[in-house]
């Protein structure tokens, strides 16, 4: 069997086989974003774009990590100096934090060779931090012939972005990436971590646009949005905005002030948006898709202020395409500040789609963007050929 791409491009780099091949894909949230720090429901998908971390044991003492996005020689991360911030190499920053947690479940490396191939574009708000986060865990775990439990594994992927990148993620992202199989969006309560597989119709797929306009989720912003949720929860004497009746929120809007009512507003509305998006994906009720996915993106516009008139100007070309042509709806997807949307289409109109999107954003920002079909995809998982294994 002829090695993948990322198979070669190790031994390319490091002159031997790796041992392991692992896949990560980028996840997108069909609706429920900045709720799952919040206790709520969220239904993400896993995607066909993807991170591979090829690896094999070096015994020297340091972790050698080749990336193909990154100029330049692997990076050295020394194991007895893992809290070290990689500040010429941020993503590597990731990687540690990893070998860190993973040691505390005994889960340790002598130091390991490793490349980085990757589809998925970074800060487009698909996840790409915790598909490597995922990836790197897997990795170890097949080189340590240990196996941690899905769950756990999420959790402490979660936790890396909290302790070694300062973003304090819900667990939606980890979850999506870890656990997600294929045809199946992924229901998840971030309250009781509870999952459920919700079938994905045979007729529709997902066109993600990519805006171009790249996020960072530890600047601060992201941050901001818990603190602001938790100040509300504070003055409406709730431990989850889950239990908040809009009712509630409307009789404390004066007490709340305008940013805390808009913020938990936000909150409420999506958590109830969810459930009713799930139902009307099963009965085919498109009209009802298509509200509640324009009234989730404008939530996160006006009440959450997380896009960017980027993003608001792809929804908006977005239905004008129209239901009659293919669309069943838009919205932006991810933490915000940029990124990208998810438009749910018609598999027999989507190519169509595509093209307008293009076209019409040419013609109105003249900017170009580069739109791609996916279908839920199967979670990250161990790839190495057979051939390969030791």
């Amino acid at each position: 069997m002829k090695p993948s791409y990322t198979h070669q491009k190790f031994k390319d780099q490091f002159g031997k086989e790796p041992e392991v091949v692992i896949r990560a894909p980028g996840r997108i949230n069909l609706i429920g974003d900045h709720i799952d720090y919040l206790e709520g429901r969220v239904l993400p998908m896993a995607i066909n774009k993807h991170i591979e971390m090829a690896a094999t044991p070096n015994s020297s003492g340091e972790i050698k990590v080749w990336s193909e996005a990154a100029e330049g020689p692997p990076v050295i991360i020394p194991l007895n100096d893992l809290f070290r911030d990689n500040t010429e190499a941020k993503w590597a920053n990731y990687i540690s934090g990893v070998v860190v947690l993973m040691k505390q479940k005994g889960i340790e490396t002598h130091g390991f060779d490793a490349v980085i191939t990757s589809t998925l574009p970074q800060g487009a708000g698909m996840s790409s931090s915790a598909a490597l986060t995922t990836a790197t865990a897997l990795c170890m775990e097949a080189l340590a012939k240990k196996k941690l439990e899905p769950f756990e594994r999420a959790l402490l992927c979660q936790h890396v972005e909290h302790e070694f990148a300062g973003v304090p993620c819900g667990i939606m992202d980890q979850l999506a990436v870890g656990m997600s199989q294929q045809d199946q969006a992924l229901l998840i309560d971030c309250q009781s971590l509870r999952v459920e597989n919700v079938t994905f119709p045979d007729d529709l797929d997902i066109v993600v646009c990519d805006s171009g306009i790249q996020h960072s989720l530890a600047d601060g912003e992201y941050k901001r949005r818990r603190e602001e949720c938790r100040e509300a929860m504070q003055i409406l004497k709730t431990k989850s905005l889950r239990y908040v009746k809009i009712e509630q929120l409307e009789a404390e809007k004066k007490q709340l002030g305008e940013t805390l009512y808009h913020r938990a507003r936000h909150a409420i509305t999506e958590m109830e948006r969810v459930l009713e998006f799930v139902i009307a994906l099963q009965y085919s009720d498109i009209t009802k898709v298509a509200r509640l996915m324009w009234d989730s993106h404008f939530s996160l516009k006006d009440d959450f202020d997380v896009s960017c008139m980027e993003l608001d100007h792809l929804v908006r070309i977005a239905y004008d395409f129209g239901r009659n042509r293919g669309l069943l709806g838009s919205r932006m997807t991810g933490g915000g500040f940029g990124g990208s949307t998810v438009n749910l289409v018609r598999s027999d109109a989507s190519h169509q789609f595509i093209t307008y999107m293009k076209d019409k954003y040419k013609e109105t920002t003249g900017q170009d963007i580069s739109p791609f079909i996916t279908r839920p995809s199967q979670g990250a998982h161990d790839c190495t050929p057979l051939s390969a294994r030791p």
